[in-house]
């Protein structure tokens, strides 16, 4: 089967540009996203639990299906997983074809370069803040609330909520100092 996928864009709101060609290509059915959320694609979703070896997914540009280069590669695995080819009319390419097999390669290579600069810059970020004395994660707690508060606990005189109201330490953080 062909499916189409269209969802509102600022250039075609109303999806009106790109049902168009889709119905041109002769889709068998078209999932129409109502929103363009990045969260809530109830109908991508839809279509990509019933794909099968041998469909064709077409959109009418990448941006259509995936809002950053990471997601359109997830979705190539996916499709290439369930060996379902990809269309993106627009941006002429075709995985069924050969030049389509190799940009998505190239995608590949390009979205793990992108994975290994802000890996490496967030590695020298945390590198040079600690140079400069500075830690990371949540602020510790003064030493006498966290004993106060083991002492609280110990004690069982007191809830969880008295002992988090008296020295401002969480459930969480307490079990963690008991665990020690």
């Amino acid at each position: 089967m062909i499916f189409g996928y269209v969802r509102p864009y600022s250039e075609d709101e109303n999806m009106d540009m790109q049902v168009k060609a889709l119905q041109e290509y002769n889709c068998d059915q078209v999932y129409m996203e109502k929103g363009s959320s990045i969260k809530g694609r109830a109908e991508l979703e839809s279509m990509l639990k019933i794909l099968c070896k041998g469909d064709k997914v077409v959109v009418y540009k990448f941006y259509c299906i995936a809002d950053s280069t990471r997601h359109l590669i997830e979705l190539m695995e996916h499709f290439s997983a369930r060996g379902t080819q990809f269309i993106s009319l627009v941006d002429h390419v075709d995985t069924s074809t050969k030049e389509g097999q190799v940009f998505f390669e190239m995608m590949k290579r390009v979205g793990e370069f992108q994975r290994d600069i802000i890996s490496e810059r967030t590695k020298a970020g945390l590198q040079e803040a600690k140079s400069k004395g500075k830690t990371g994660g949540r602020p510790k707690k003064p030493d006498y609330n966290v004993h106060r508060a083991l002492e609280m606990y110990w004690s069982k005189k007191y809830t969880l909520t008295q002992i988090r109201e008296a020295t401002g330490i969480s459930k969480t953080t307490l079990y963690r100092y008991l665990d020690n």
